[in-house]
């Protein structure tokens, strides 16, 4: 009840950020009826069946990642002076999230539920009755049990990812108890992060998937992988390869965010430089990971045009709304850490401005910041996404 009032309470954006959640949860459970649906029509058909499951794994993972984003930046979920006294500490204060995030998500579930049905034809009385019945899977009985698990896998990955988030999240400065007002603003700034240490291990498991994927294909020389038009047609180890390849990105991503932030800082940088690196190396941790997310899904779709070039391409109708989720849900991911960036050195902007500095300074290190980012990453998706189709078209 408590997590129901929050909600209503919410502010407009906060609102929008949870019906975004609960739209992205909507769509892989409608992915994943659909997996169901395909396999209750054609049994003989197990090998493409389990293959489409676990392309739906992706898109689910770029879900929740997303809804664990808008989770850490919910302000009913931050940690304030007093709530502990009422019950409301860091457990109690993730236990919520983790409840507001299933209520979206399983909002989400069952809107998925209603429009499979519908479009299957196990729904009458509304336009479009069984437009899509034979791609459904209309004509085999649709398990009950096992669409049930099924729409509950987002909610329940969902909400877990979010409570473990939220759990460990560090109390902002602007959060802290009221009496650290007194403090003179140097004491309330945070001291700089400590370097992120997978910046290696990033790099070799995104080489091992790059690998991976030219070893899948080996056996058909000038003769590209076939896009997964109905989520079937494409080898597994290709999925395998993408997987390890976009694990490493994130992995690097904090690493090379960190290593922005000091190269903004050399050749005798002014004050402006070293603001921008140093808040680029504060806030790597947060932002490292969803950029190399999208470094990899980026990668993905360069790879894809250069591989079909101008020539048509096999996408089907769940490919493209896959296609649309991942991209979707890693971008806002990206927007949703940096709005929480910058409400977590909110603090630390005021300071500075008390300080004197002006507003025209931070806006500019903001720019600095973005563009460093897309100086090093965008150089970076193109190389992988290069490597990744250069073995499918030699």
């Amino acid at each position: 009840m408590l997590a129901l009032r929050l909600a209503r309470g919410s502010h407009p954006l906060v609102l929008m950020r949870r019906l975004l959640v609960a739209a992205a949860s909507a769509g892989v459970g409608f992915l994943l009826l659909c997996t169901l649906g395909y396999a209750s029509g054609h049994p003989a058909h197990s090998a493409g069946s389990v293959l489409r499951l676990l392309w739906c794994f992706v898109p689910l993972a770029a879900t929740v990642q997303f809804a664990v984003a808008v989770a850490r930046t919910d302000p009913s979920t931050r940690p304030r002076a007093g709530l502990s006294a009422v019950g409301l500490g860091p457990v109690r204060l993730s236990v919520l999230a983790a409840v507001s995030t299933a209520v979206s998500c399983t909002l989400g579930s069952m809107v998925a539920l209603l429009f499979f049905l519908h479009l299957r034809g196990d729904l009458s009385g509304l336009p479009f009755d069984g437009a899509a019945a034979g791609l459904l899977g209309a004509g085999a009985p649709l398990p009950l049990a096992a669409a049930v698990v099924l729409l509950t896998l987002v909610p329940a990955a969902a909400a877990t990812a979010s409570a473990l988030a939220l759990r460990t999240r560090p109390v902002r400065a602007a959060d802290a108890p009221e009496d650290t007002e007194d403090l003179v603003p140097e004491e309330r700034i945070p001291a700089p992060a400590a370097p992120p240490a997978g910046l290696p291990w990033g790099v070799a498991l995104a080489a091992a998937g790059l690998a991976v994927e030219a070893y899948a294909n080996r056996g058909a020389p000038g003769s590209p992988f076939p896009l997964p038009g109905k989520l079937d047609s494409t080898p597994a180890w290709v999925l395998v390869g993408w997987t390890l390849t976009a694990i490493g990105l994130a992995t690097a991503g904090p690493g090379l965010t960190y290593l922005c932030g000091r190269l903004l800082q050399t050749m005798r940088p002014g004050a402006v430089r070293l603001l921008a690196g140093r808040v680029l190396m504060d806030e790597a941790h947060r932002i490292g990971r969803p950029l190399g997310v999208v470094c990899a899904v980026l990668s993905a779709v360069v790879a894809v045009f250069a591989l079909h070039g101008t020539g048509p391409r096999p996408f089907g109708p769940l490919t493209a709304l896959g296609a649309v989720l991942v991209i979707g849900c890693t971008t806002a991911t990206l927007l949703t850490s940096a709005l929480e960036a910058k409400q977590a050195r909110a603090e630390t902007a005021r300071a500075l401005l008390r300080l004197g500095a002006p507003a025209s300074a931070l806006r500019t290190a903001t720019a600095l910041r973005a563009a460093v980012l897309l100086l090093v990453f965008a150089p970076l998706t193109w190389a992988i996404a290069e490597l990744a189709a250069l073995p499918l078209t030699a």
